[in-house]
């Protein structure tokens, strides 16, 4: 990965960090970004809105397209062209969302039966692949190269870190290396793509676009890594999924690497049984996360994301101190004390 360090480095916020700062940046811009996707979300194919809608509509938090405008408001960009692209950056995102409940036989998506469970698999994938169509339509209607190549090329790595994700799964061995490799393609890469197109439109320099990726590449490994915190450490409310989802699934995730690096012979048999599928019931789950709490696990796995987090902050330290920073850095802090 690569990082943007200054010798300007501003601290994470101390209060109780929210995405408030963040959403009143970007109020006004969000509007006009969901104009775009409403009128882009229609087809004459009724269950196409329909399925899109489901997941589009149902409360997420919409950081990486508020990571396209927050990015513009921080280098003074005064034109219109962020809010199709990150309509764009959205349409890339739920495309990838309901990809990846089929391949992972989802259930639950933000607290609400996932679509594939509703509409069934081959109109969940048809609807992404839809989603993915109109976010290319999107970015050849903006006219820039530069730009198209970034969130192509993001588009494609995000493919590749799922499919790595996949021959991962069940594989005991895999390494934290090989595992922050994977979040830094299946997420972080959307997420630097996003920050990095507004200085693109801007017109800004390299120095500029260097910073937003890296502020964004960091924000998104941070984010990965405190979701997969949280599946050993909320309930289903509060996540908006089932709990042991990644678990049950034989997903190496930092908080199952660790515990079993630092685990005995015992504790390492069992969770090889467990990564392989044999050891899956509620009282397993129970040893797991007992297990990761034995071997603060999951506080290392925060402390991590407070690390790129710190990153994310340090690459925007280039930029004079604004509305726009101060919330950037906050949004930062946010994704990793969050319990959602």
């Amino acid at each position: 990965m690569r990082f943007v360090m200054t010798a300007d480095v501003v601290p994470l916020p101390r209060k109780t960090p929210t995405l408030d700062p963040m959403l009143s940046l970007t109020a006004s811009g969000m509007n006009s970004v969901n104009t775009v996707i409403l009128e882009r979300m229609h087809s004459e194919i009724p269950l196409i809105p329909r399925l899109a809608g489901h997941l589009i509509s149902g409360g997420g938090k919409r950081l990486r397209p508020m990571l396209t405008l927050a990015g513009a408001e921080l280098v003074g960009y005064q034109g219109s062209r962020h809010h199709k692209l990150a309509a764009a950056v959205e349409f890339i995102h739920t495309a990838t969302l309901l990809h990846d409940d089929v391949v992972d036989g989802s259930e639950l998506r933000r607290g609400k039966a996932a679509a594939n469970i509703i509409f069934g698999n081959p109109a969940t994938v048809l609807v992404g692949d839809f989603l993915f169509s109109r976010a290319f339509e999107l970015m050849t209607e903006d006219g820039s190269l530069k730009v198209l190549k970034i969130l192509s090329n993001a588009s494609a790595v995000i493919a590749e870190g799922e499919v790595s994700q996949l021959t991962a799964q069940r594989q005991i061995e895999t390494s934290e290396e090989r595992y922050l490799h994977i979040i830094g393609a299946k997420t972080a890469a959307l997420f630097a793509a996003a920050s990095q197109i507004s200085a693109v439109v801007a017109e800004c320099g390299e120095e500029q676009e260097r910073a937003l990726e890296a502020y964004g590449r960091n924000l998104g490994v941070a984010f990965q890594l405190v979701d997969d915190a949280i599946d050993y450490d909320s309930d289903a409310a509060e996540m908006g999924k089932d709990q042991g989802d990644d678990f049950r699934e034989g997903k190496m995730t930092l908080p199952v690497i660790l515990a079993h690096q630092r685990g005995d012979e015992a504790e390492r048999k069992f969770w090889k049984d467990a990564i392989l599928g044999h050891r899956t019931s509620d009282e397993d789950l129970a040893q797991a996360i007992a297990l990761i709490g034995k071997h603060n696990a999951l506080k290392d796995t925060r402390e991590r994301a407070r690390h790129f987090a710190q990153r994310a902050v340090d690459a925007i330290s280039i930029f004079p101190d604004s509305n726009a920073r101060a919330a950037m850095a906050e949004a930062a802090q946010f994704a990793v004390a969050r319990g959602y």
